[in-house]
């Protein structure tokens, strides 16, 4: 489980998270939705323990990420974040992009690491770009290889931030279809999307960001179908 309790977070003066709690079982897909400048980036990042926190708790399989004590780099082997930009190697193959971290952070053998980046990326349906150089994927093959070089690591978590909006609208499906993959499989994720469509058809539950706090979370059904909270509903109907 993902636990995160009244957690507040600011860049210098400026509060991005004022307070945020919600928890994430094993197997759930919780979609995040909001508008730009909402903290719901910065949230993910604060999961991954790529940014402190100010205040409050981010626990993962109860171990607390930002304690002192936390090996952050044995923590983050549980948990894929995928960007909105997938930052590949461009010298590297597909292959050896999806090879790499199991080589250097896990220590398998070339062997094992391509054996595994292979099953990875047949699963994402890039079997064929295998020795293909990143520059020559489409923008959603890009960001499928960013998938499944996540899941190269076997994580028990993915945290997806708005993977599908550098992409032009006809490239969006096939990287939506990956996700719906892994949900059908039981992968937890949490989504910082805004797909509605997506967050409606295939999340557990659904949290609205505004300016720094959950102003509303529920099934999909309530939050996208019938909101109760003004700002939840303002947002929808600009978006819808």
């Amino acid at each position: 489980m993902i636990e995160i309790e009244d957690v507040h977070k600011s860049f210098g003066l400026l509060e991005v998270i004022k307070g945020v709690t919600m928890n994430v079982a094993r197997g759930e897909v919780v979609s995040v939705i909001g508008g730009s400048g909402s903290g719901k980036s910065t949230l993910l990042m604060c999961v991954n323990g790529l940014e402190p926190i100010n205040s409050g708790r981010i626990l993962v399989d109860g171990t607390v990420v930002h304690a002192r004590e936390t090996d952050l780099n044995k923590l983050r082997t549980k948990i894929g974040i995928v960007f909105q930009q997938w930052n590949a190697f461009p010298h590297l193959t597909v292959l050896e992009n999806v090879m790499l971290a199991p080589r250097k952070v896990l220590g398998k053998s070339r062997q094992d690491a391509e054996a595994v980046a292979v099953e990875r990326l047949t699963h994402v349906g890039l079997a064929d770009k295998l020795k293909v150089y990143p520059s020559k994927l489409s923008g959603g093959q890009q960001q499928r290889m960013a998938i499944a070089r996540a899941l190269a690591m076997s994580p028990d978590y993915m945290l997806l931030d708005e993977v599908t909006s550098a992409l032009d609208p006809q490239l969006v499906g096939e990287v939506l279809d990956t996700l719906r993959l892994l949900s059908s499989e039981g992968m937890t994720m949490i989504v910082v999307t805004h797909e509605i469509r997506f967050a409606r058809d295939v999340s557990n539950r659904v949290a609205f960001f505004h300016q720094g706090r959950i102003h509303e979370i529920g099934p999909p059904e309530q939050v996208i179908g019938s909101p109760r909270q003004p700002e939840t509903m303002a947002f929808l109907k600009s978006v819808l």
